[in-house]
């Protein structure tokens, strides 16, 4: 059966209450003072008659004469509709007006405030209520004071909630609501006494031996310290962590246990912890469903090798490398029962990846022209890791295409062995050379993933270019085929905080490539190369970078050398202001063509400024000589600004230089665009 009340406003009080199936009768809830006490309905009369009850009491019967309902009787509470049911019972002298609910209470906005926590040190704590507050949630829109009051009441159980993980167990939090055109919604506290711990009991540490105070030291909550529920998830999470770093891949930690003694305002924890026995690490072996590499190639990933300490730190590391082979799309790693009973085995399941990669660059500098790159590989072709790239460059002044064999971590962690074959043509106003290159190299290279401190390289090549430059004393063009063979080798320090975006620390690096030349006859020489740079954070958002470059070659005169091996400096990547390659001694058709040694400066100035933007103001110098050794004479001075865009993979570059002390034929502006900061 449903029922249906509806309240209707009749004269000056009176309602009708209309219940289906039943009389309906009408029934007087206010009258004026004069006439309360007297007048009683008829209808109420003959019921009150016909039940025996005292007149004015009025109850409905339905046609059986059975009483169905007391309308004396208390109502249930009717919750979040925001009014409450008519009190029956006022007073005659006080007159009831029973409205409808949108006109029993104003709704308007408000204003709420939090008082006496300020002297609680943990903007944690206020953090929190501001997150979870429902009066904060609600703050900007209308309420009427039936909402005010439930959301200030579930405010103070939340406040109370939060004082008590802070170890305020005998806070006494309060609401109240002063109004007004805005309404202000106070809730107050009163957080008393700060509980503390009595006791710490970690149950079963001891079975970890000498290990255990360092446990218990990575627990970090004691005797005395306050009751807070923050540091006791941490601690468990440390202690978590800690206790697989110290060898123990199966222990099991369990929850806290808090008592609380309201008397003394202490409290106890108990935590039980069975380390499981110390292990060593075992094999590493393919769990079902492993689909990219096997266990020995994991093997060589892994720092880790078998009879060493079990530390769950390697297992975390092994994790990230497998993930930066891009081979992966999912990898798990967990120790399992070893053969024997001190060791464990490690098991690993890899979930492949898409394979293929096709990658572009567009960039352009002055005095370079504009180049657009893209290729192609097949990171896996060769398993393991066994990648190959077709690469194509297709620019105003440089044309490439070349196939790169490339093989990652090649028995042994971030060794890297490299095959390559390339013919390119460049396009230079101090050259023009069309060469074929064979190339290997093994090295060990820094990536985004492990930022590496050391790094080197050792390769072998095999070129043969056809070049065209002049006769220096005449201005003559002449071509020649030059047969180069190289050693080159690298050893680089990099003490910088980040790979793409240094702001401290510095980076020195090293060539050394000794050639071979047999054109015309045989010859040799050697080409060294030296690097450093230096990044200081001056302040927030402010980073100045300086940089210098020296290079030298030694065992045969500059003309002897092929164009395309000598040193030049001038351009994007060198002293900005001045096209590529454009720095240095000229020939008579005042074209560029290179020397023996070469120095370089840099320096600049990082500014954010604001958002993801930023401005580099800059100065750079640098020169080429015909000397075997670089010197410091002669310096060409380029300046200018750049803008840099903070991406997510790196900044993007674009820098405006111009050249102080121009050579003749030096344009005035040079425009340099790339990816990453200038060194």
């Amino acid at each position: 059966m449903v029922f249906r009340f509806g309240w209707v406003r009749l004269g000056t009080a009176t309602a009708i209450l209309v219940v289906p199936g039943f009389t309906a009768t009408s029934v007087a809830v206010a009258q004026t003072a004069a006439s309360a006490r007297d007048a009683v309905p008829a209808t109420a009369t003959a019921t009150a008659t016909a039940t025996g009850t005292p007149a004015g009491s009025a109850q409905v019967q339905d046609p059986a004469g059975q009483v169905a309902l007391d309308p004396n009787a208390p109502l249930d509470a009717m919750p979040d509709i925001g009014v409450a049911w008519p009190d029956l019972a006022a007073s005659p002298a006080d007159p009831v007006t029973i409205a409808t609910t949108t006109d029993a209470v104003a709704e308007a906005r408000y204003v709420w405030r939090l008082d006496g926590i300020d002297g609680i040190d943990n903007t944690l704590l206020k953090l929190r209520f501001r997150q979870l507050s429902t009066l904060n949630a609600n703050d900007g829109e209308v309420a009427n004071a039936a909402q005010l009051d439930r959301r200030a009441r579930e405010d103070a159980d939340l406040l109370n909630s939060l004082l008590r993980a802070e170890g305020y167990y005998d806070a006494r939090v309060s609401t109240r609501v002063e109004p007004g055109a805005k309404p202000l919604v106070i809730v107050s506290a009163e957080p008393g006494t700060r509980y503390v711990f009595k006791g710490v009991t970690i149950d079963g540490l001891a079975a970890a031996g000498d290990k255990a105070p360092a446990l218990a030291k990575a627990f970090g909550v004691k005797a005395d310290d306050p009751v807070n529920s923050d540091a006791i998830v941490a601690g468990e999470a440390q202690l978590t962590t800690q206790i697989g770093r110290e060898g123990f891949p199966f222990a099991k930690v369990g929850d806290s246990a808090i008592v609380v003694d309201h008397a003394t305002r202490t409290a106890t924890l108990d935590l039980s912890v069975v380390p499981g026995g110390a292990k060593r690490f075992g094999r590493i072996v393919a769990l079902p469903g492993n689909r990219v590499f096997d266990a020995g190639h994991v093997q060589e990933i892994a720092r880790f090798s078998p009879g060493q300490p079990y530390d769950a730190n390697d297992l975390d590391d092994l994790r990230r490398a497998l993930v930066q082979t891009s081979l992966v799309s999912s990898v798990e790693v967990r120790p399992i029962a070893g053969a024997r009973a001190d060791s464990v085995d490690i098991g690993v399941k890899l979930d492949p990846a898409p394979p293929h990669t096709i990658a572009g660059e567009l960039g352009y500098g002055t005095g370079e022209g504009a180049r657009a790159e893209v290729s192609w590989t097949h990171r896996n072709l060769f398993p393991p890791e066994g990648a190959l790239t077709l690469r194509s460059v297709i620019g105003t002044q440089e044309q490439l295409g070349s196939i790169v064999y490339r093989r990652n971590n090649f028995h042994a962690r971030d060794r890297v062995l490299t095959a390559q074959v390339s013919a390119v043509h460049i396009n230079r106003d101090a050259f023009d050379a069309r060469t074929f290159t064979l190339a290997g190299s093994v090295e060990r290279q820094t990536n985004i993933f492990f930022q590496k401190t050391w790094t080197w390289s050792l390769g072998a090549e095999l070129v043969a270019s056809d070049e065209r430059d002049v006769i220096v004393t005449t201005g003559d063009p002449r071509r020649r085929t030059f047969f180069i063979g190289a050693l080159p080798t690298s050893l680089n320090y990099d003490g910088s905080n980040d790979l793409l975006n240094p702001t401290r620390g510095f980076r020195l690096g090293g060539r050394l490539s000794p050639e071979a030349s047999f054109q015309g006859s045989v010859f040799g020489y050697a080409r060294t190369q030296v690097d450093a740079s230096v990044y200081h954070t001056v302040r927030d958002g402010i980073v100045i970078a300086g940089r210098t470059r020296l290079g030298t070659i030694v065992g045969a005169p500059r003309d002897e050398v092929a164009p395309s091996r000598r040193f030049y400096a001038g351009g994007g990547a060198s002293v900005r202001g001045y096209g590529y390659q454009s720095i240095g001694p000229r020939d008579p058709n005042n074209d560029p063509i290179g020397g023996r040694s070469l120095t370089e400066f840099s320096i600049e100035a990082r500014v954010k400024a604001f958002g993801n933007f930023g401005v580099v103001p800059f100065l750079d110098a640098g020169n080429i000589y015909t000397s075997p050794l670089p010197k410091f004479t002669g310096l060409q001075y380029g300046t200018g600004i750049g803008v840099r865009y903070y991406s997510n993979f790196g900044p993007i570059r674009l820098d405006v230089g111009t050249p102080i002390n121009p050579q003749p034929g030096d344009s005035r502006i040079a425009v340099y665009v790339s990816l990453g900061q200038a060194f």
